[in-house]
């Protein structure tokens, strides 16, 4: 005998909070491209990651770019957050418009890493979320 379960839409996902850095330098933008073993892999972000317990979304995006490219930026400002349903998860993501202030990329996590130019993003093959993103640096800057 077959039990076919049927997939409860009315479950609640996990919310995940999670920031990305928009590096920019005039109208280059860094990007990074994720790893084939990361999930979703080969698509284009911008960096970052989740938040730790008890930690601001500004110590966490500094964090998470130090751990993953190597660098130190500093953060200019806050975009608006973005909201993201993903099949296991939903995600808020808080974006950030930063600045390199030191060091050579070095990446630990990402397969490559690119400054692209901001007319240009709009034309990459984007992680669902960071669309939008995209979309409010292109009415913005």
């Amino acid at each position: 005998m077959w039990i076919i379960q049927k997939e409860d839409s009315t479950a609640t996902k996990a919310l995940i909070e999670v920031t990305c850095a928009v590096i920019m330098d005039g109208k280059q933008v860094l990007v990074t491209q994720r790893s084939e073993q990361m999930p979703h892999p080969l698509k284009w972000e911008f960096p970052g990651g989740k938040l730790k317990s008890g930690e601001t979304p500004e110590r966490c995006i500094v964090r998470e770019i130090r751990e993953e490219l190597g660098i130190e930026i500093s953060v200019w400002e806050l975009l608006p957050t973005v909201k993201h349903s993903y099949a296991r998860e939903t995600i808020k993501l808080i974006p950030f418009v930063c600045h390199l202030e030191d060091g050579e990329i070095e990446l630990t996590e990402h397969r490559l890493h690119q400054w692209v130019d901001l007319d240009e993003l709009e034309h990459m093959d984007w992680l669902e979320a960071d669309v939008e993103v995209v979309r409010l640096l292109k009415k913005k800057y």
